[in-house]
């Protein structure tokens, strides 16, 4: 019920790994930084990237070149061409050919298993394959470079060595964020390595580190708890506390993942885009999507939400169009009807806000929104949390009283109070309130203004993201406000140290480490 993903993914290299931040992080940046060509580095990044990547997966890292040639190819022919049918013939060519990879490997057991269940026999072979780390996420990305070719919005990558550097990418191979070739192009062959940005993107990893093995490790043990008792054992409490830890192992597992991916990136001269902006804190689902997943979210909108059509048309066909979108955003995020009934759980209420209840929502007390948005995302998250539809109606129960409030449990024995300080914990660093105390302490060295809020009227994402909480730089207004920042800036690293170690000694002892993202 707990998925993990493929059989495969248990010996992956993850960032959270005892082998990957003692063995291979350190041996790929001192050899990263040793060499002095450009040229010499993108090739060290892919071959560490395959090596990476072959870890977990040694036989399908070849399906993954495979993939990086035939759309490197792709590539070249629509560069070479400028007729409007070829290139079309090609664009269409080349999603076909990533549709079937996609395709194949990630739903071949699920519409074999569907067909003979229906049927009642073995009309179609399952052929159980183990499914390839992170292909959901390198398949997008090498489909954005071919279709952003087509557009003529990027010029193709003639060298094919660097565009297997930008799709196997270790930091963002397996989890993300989705890189698009357009945001890096430039920096594949004049980014620039500066001891200031290493430091940045250092400080960032720590951070996400600490998401993940601090904060997410410790819910999912609540979680997973929980959820292998059942809803008649737990009852009501155990239900929403387990539930409530589900939400936060997501977000803290899957921002902090993005976080390292991003400050590895930056070590490495890489400046990926943010790919979480506190969405806890939303309003509206609109909202709550804008910030969750961002680069998830501008994929689908850029290359299917807008080609459909987007939302200049009529109502219905607009309507129809986030339907579309969001059923396939929920198979895309796995082979189960669970993901799909996900998918068209929030496609019904994001066509309902927009169509319905939207401009009322607006006009009520923020409270109101915050209220609405949690309830809907933290009920959302079941579908995603449980695959078997019989144990999530059931999980449903419990959470309605079904059961009691402690099911054949106590209160104590359940243990759901132990985790009181940890949701503390995880509600603060759910909120922007760290980036908040950061600006206005900034503010008064630099005797200015704190600059919390855009033009637009909204949280300026600059000020309050994850990287801008990474660094730490300011002009003293004064010598007096200078010593205080000198000595706040070796506080504040001094704590990041005391996180790395923490966070450290957390993976070497083998403490709960489960990966949501292999399924994809």
């Amino acid at each position: 019920m707990f998925c993990t993903g493929s059989p495969s993914a248990v010996n992956a290299m993850v960032f959270s790994s005892s082998v990957f931040l003692f063995a291979f992080l350190p041996v790929f940046l001192a050899l990263y930084f040793i060499m002095p060509w450009r040229a010499a580095r993108n090739v060290w990044l892919l071959m560490a990237s395959l090596v990476f990547y072959a870890w977990g997966e040694p036989v399908y890292v070849l399906l993954m070149v495979a993939s990086i040639i035939v759309n490197w190819l792709f590539g070249l022919m629509l560069g070479k061409t400028d007729l409007a049918a070829r290139r079309k013939a090609l664009l269409v060519a080349a999603i076909v050919f990533n549709c079937l990879v996609i395709g194949f490997f990630k739903y071949e057991g699920f519409v074999a298993e569907n067909i003979n269940a229906l049927f009642g026999t073995a009309l179609v072979p399952n052929l159980e394959l183990p499914l390839p780390i992170g292909i959901s996420f390198y398949t997008l990305q090498a489909l954005s470079y071919v279709i952003d070719v087509y557009r003529r919005e990027v010029e193709p990558q003639r060298n094919v060595l660097y565009l297997g550097m930008y799709v196997a990418c270790f930091p963002q191979l397996i989890a993300g964020p989705i890189v698009r070739y357009q945001t890096i192009q430039d920096q594949v062959v004049d980014r620039k390595e500066t001891l200031e940005n290493f430091a940045g993107g250092f400080r960032l990893f720590i951070v996400g580190l600490a998401k993940k093995a601090l904060l997410a490790n410790t819910c999912a043990l609540l979680a997973t708890e929980m959820l292998d008792m059942g809803g008649p054992e737990i009852g009501a409490v155990g239900a929403w506390a387990g539930l409530a830890a589900y939400t936060f192992q997501i977000f803290f597992d899957f921002s902090g993942y993005s976080d390292m991916a991003i400050g590895l990136g930056r070590m490495m001269g890489f400046e990926y885009l943010r790919n979480f902006n506190y969405p806890y804190i939303a309003r509206s689902i609109t909202e709550f999507w804008r910030r969750w997943h961002i680069s998830l979210s501008t994929f689908f909108r850029d290359y299917i939400y807008i080609p459909l059509g987007g939302s200049r048309c009529s109502k219905a066909r607009n309507a129809l169009n986030i339907a579309i979108v969001w059923a396939i955003t929920g198979l895309w995020h796995g082979a189960a009807w669970n993901y799909i009934g996900w998918g068209v759980y929030y496609g019904a209420l994001l066509i309902l806000e927009k169509f319905v209840w939207g401009r009322a929502l607006g006009k009520a007390p923020a409270i109101v929104g915050h209220i609405y948005t949690i309830a809907i995302f933290v009920f959302g998250w079941s579908f995603f949390w449980i695959t078997d539809p019989s144990a999530l109606l059931q999980f449903w129960q419990a959470m309605i009283g079904c059961f009691g409030m402690t099911g054949s449990s106590t209160f104590w024995a359940l243990t759901a109070w132990e985790y009181i300080p940890v949701f503390a914990i995880c509600i603060l660093a759910s909120t922007p309130i760290c980036p908040f105390v950061k600006e206005r302490f900034l503010a008064w060295v630099e005797s200015r203004p704190p600059v919390m809020i855009s033009e637009e009227g909204i949280v300026n994402p600059r000020r309050l993201d994850t990287p801008a909480l990474a660094t730490f730089d300011a002009v003293p207004a004064s010598e007096k406000r200078a010593a205080v920042y000198r000595v706040a800036s070796f506080a504040y690293d001094i704590a990041l140290v005391v996180l790395l170690l923490t966070s450290c000694a957390s993976v070497v002892s083998g403490s709960f480490n489960p990966f949501i993202y292999f399924q994809f």
